[in-house]
């Protein structure tokens, strides 16, 4: 089953009517005053959110501007996999795969997609188990999984040398892809990729105070940050049943990370992504009905025996940029691969390519010119 199948985006307008009517249905809980987004969600926030989800976000637009980009579907290794394909028209232009991270999707992507086909043959995709390649046909889709499979779909495009990008769990995959294919990975570029200090004699001295901070962050990360990793990565099943019955319950799982894992000068989530855009990834993940799917993902990797065995050092250069919530220490990186380029944005948290789409377009173009 190696066939590419063009692929459109096209939801039924009953699936349109059936959310409207869930949203305004939702049944608001109560919360304790004055706490504002310390224990989640406010109530108020979230509600407005979805007034306008329901009433105003004009799903129709947004399904035309995604189509605007040519996609296709492909099965591998039994499951399918989702991506955009944008040809340049430089002659002398390299293939790019980006991958994502959860709870984002190939949606984040369309603020740079102009900028980066001047220079890139960009393949999209959309990560095993999340909005249209999903849901999980079978178990074991961690990062490795990923990565060969996407190897293998730039093969199938017929790109014998390409680059790879990914943000969070998709750098993962990324720099995975990389160390399975060092002889056609020409570069790897991350952003909210994450590296964890191994207890290694000597490894804190001389920490830089950014260094020190981002460390902080990680800590913080760890104690306040990852109830959701907890749940998604013991028990994403019982978690499914409420986000894939209940839009709002959906949109507010979502959105907090938005509010958590974006730029902190931006007061609200839409401040940092735009509303729309941030709905339309939401939308995805609703109409795809891949709450549970995505949330298996974390499972995979909790579960995953090779996550952390020891690995040889990477041979593939690797280019890291940073937004301002960033929590990799460069010494750590530097560990594990062979970071060639380093870049500390002034801007811009996690979602960079929504976020910042000139400084993450620019720096992917840097690293790759570099090489």
């Amino acid at each position: 089953m190696s066939e590419i199948r063009p692929f459109r985006v096209t939801i039924d307008q009953s699936e349109l009517d059936d959310l409207r009517d869930r949203l305004a249905r939702t049944r608001w809980g109560s919360e304790i005053p004055g706490q504002g987004w310390s224990r989640g969600v406010p109530v108020a926030y979230l509600r407005d959110l979805a007034t306008y989800w329901e009433r105003e976000f004009d799903w129709r637009a947004a399904e035309a501007r995604l189509n605007e980009l040519p996609q296709f579907v492909t099965e591998v290794d039994g499951q399918t996999i989702h991506f955009a394909h944008v040809r340049s028209a430089n002659p002398a232009a390299v293939p790019l795969l980006i991958s994502h991270d959860w709870p984002g999707s190939f949606a984040l992507y369309l603020p740079v997609v102009e900028a980066l086909t001047a220079d890139f043959h960009l393949v999209i995709v959309s990560n095993p188990g999340i909005a249209f390649s999903g849901p999980l046909t079978s178990a074991g889709w961690a990062a490795g999984r990923s990565a060969a499979a996407f190897n293998e779909i730039m093969s199938r495009l017929g790109y014998e040398r390409y680059g790879t990008q990914g943000t969070g769990g998709g750098a993962a995959i990324a720099v995975e892809m990389g160390r399975q294919q060092p002889d056609r990975v020409i570069g790897v570029h991350v952003n909210g990729h994450i590296t964890f200090p191994v207890g290694a004699p000597g490894e804190m001295d001389g920490l830089t105070e950014a260094e020190q901070g981002r460390l902080e962050r990680l800590q913080q990360f760890r104690d306040d940050m990852m109830g959701f990793n907890a749940i998604q990565s013991t028990r994403p099943q019982t978690l499914a049943f409420g986000l894939h019955d209940s839009p709002a319950g959906q949109l507010a799982w979502i959105v907090e990370k938005y509010k958590e894992w974006t730029d902190p000068a931006a007061a609200l989530p839409e401040d940092a992504v735009d509303r729309d855009l941030l709905l339309t990834n939401v939308s995805l993940y609703w109409f795809t009905g891949t709450a549970g799917s995505s949330a298996n993902l974390y499972y995979e990797a909790a579960h995953d025996p090779t996550a952390w065995a020891p690995k040889e050092k990477s041979t593939v250069p690797v280019g890291v940029a940073l937004g301002v919530t960033d929590i990799t220490v460069r010494r750590f990186a530097e560990r594990d691969n062979p970071v060639t380029h380093w870049t500390e944005l002034p801007a811009g948290g996690n979602f960079l390519s929504a976020e910042q789409p000139k400084m993450f377009a620019d720096d992917v173009r840097a690293f790759f010119t570099s090489l």
